[in-house]
């Protein structure tokens, strides 16, 4: 089993975002065009495969901060 972990997009090049997951940063393809910067996504196989509304990442991190 996999725990995909949402991050947010700071910059994008071309078909290649770097997401930030507030500890460290990752390159993640872009197979989509309606990703933009500000976007947070989840990433599997580094590619980015879904937006993530704000408010659920909220929670999700809320979550794994209580895990720590």
């Amino acid at each position: 089993m996999c725990l995909a972990i949402p991050g947010k997009i700071i910059s994008i090049k071309e078909n290649i975002a770097i997401i930030d997951y507030g500890t460290t940063k990752r390159e993640a393809g872009i197979l989509e065009s309606d990703y933009k910067v500000g976007d947070y996504v989840l990433v599997q196989n580094k590619i980015v495969v879904k937006k993530v509304p704000e408010n659920e990442v909220q929670s999700c991190l809320d979550v794994i901060k209580k895990l720590r």
